[in-house]
């Protein structure tokens, strides 16, 4: 794919977008779409695409940070559960209530005891957001351990991605089989009915990015766009069921 294809379909995927916002804001829709993935996997990169063109007022990106003492005391799921949609908004996470499969259980910021009630409780939670009408979108952007190098070398060596250096980068090669397995469990143990995991592969950032649209649009449910829509290719986007069923395979 060549610089100009790719702007052309990102640009007739934004123009989508916007139909779909438009739509989702007469109908009350709410919609909520979690990020979540290894360092550098491409979050930051296919959210700044998809809010582009969006409402302002209609969409927030939230990327929260650790919790505060206080929040440390509350249900795990309090502080997100504030920054849920609205009628007609979209809010899209930046990571997520998932941290406490993830990170927090490979860096050991939470207990094994609190990791196992996230995991049990979880389900529920989601279900209780499918039961108030929100559209849940789940992605799992998955990257290779080479193309996680080469990227973490590319951000510390940019100036302009200093603010997107954090210390946990420089463990995120060294405890690639921890969080590979944390991963795995979390997917297991959370995909469900009605908060399914969407796995994506990053590794060609530009065509990760135009699918990961594609997805968005085909479910969130606008009846019709102004443009035409692909539908995702099934070899970057997939339901963790084929990782189930053994016809996809997550980085190892």
């Amino acid at each position: 794919m060549t610089d100009d294809e790719y702007e052309t379909e990102l640009a007739k995927l934004q123009v989508a977008l916007v139909d779909a916002q438009i739509w989702a804001q007469a109908e009350g829709k709410k919609v909520c779409i979690v990020f979540e993935g290894r360092d550098s996997a491409g979050k930051d990169g296919a959210i700044k695409r998809i809010t582009e063109h969006l409402s302002v007022r209609q969409t927030r990106v939230m990327a929260l940070p650790k919790p505060s003492d206080r929040e440390k005391t509350q249900w795990w799921f309090q502080r997100y559960a504030a920054h849920l949609p609205a009628a007609g908004e979209w809010a899209i996470f930046n990571r997520s209530w998932y941290n406490r499969a993830g990170v927090e259980k490979v860096m050991g910021f939470s207990t094994p005891h609190e990791q196992e009630i996230f995991l049990r409780d979880v389900v529920s939670f989601e279900s209780m957001l499918a039961d108030s009408d929100i559209v849940l979108i789940k992605f799992w952007l998955d990257i290779s351990k080479d193309e996680q190098k080469e990227r973490l070398d590319d951000r510390r060596s940019d100036p302009l991605k200093r603010l997107k250096v954090s210390p946990l980068d420089a463990v995120a090669q060294e405890k690639w089989d921890a969080y590979s397995a944390a991963r795995d469990e979390m997917l297991r143990r959370s995909h469900h009915p009605v908060g399914h995991w969407t796995c994506v592969k990053t590794d060609k950032k530009k065509k990760a990015r135009l699918n990961i649209i594609r997805h968005v649009l085909h479910a969130i449910g606008c009846p019709a766009y102004t443009v035409s829509v692909d539908t995702p290719d099934p070899e970057i986007v997939f339901s963790y069921d084929a990782v189930i069923e053994c016809k996809q395979a997550l980085f190892k």
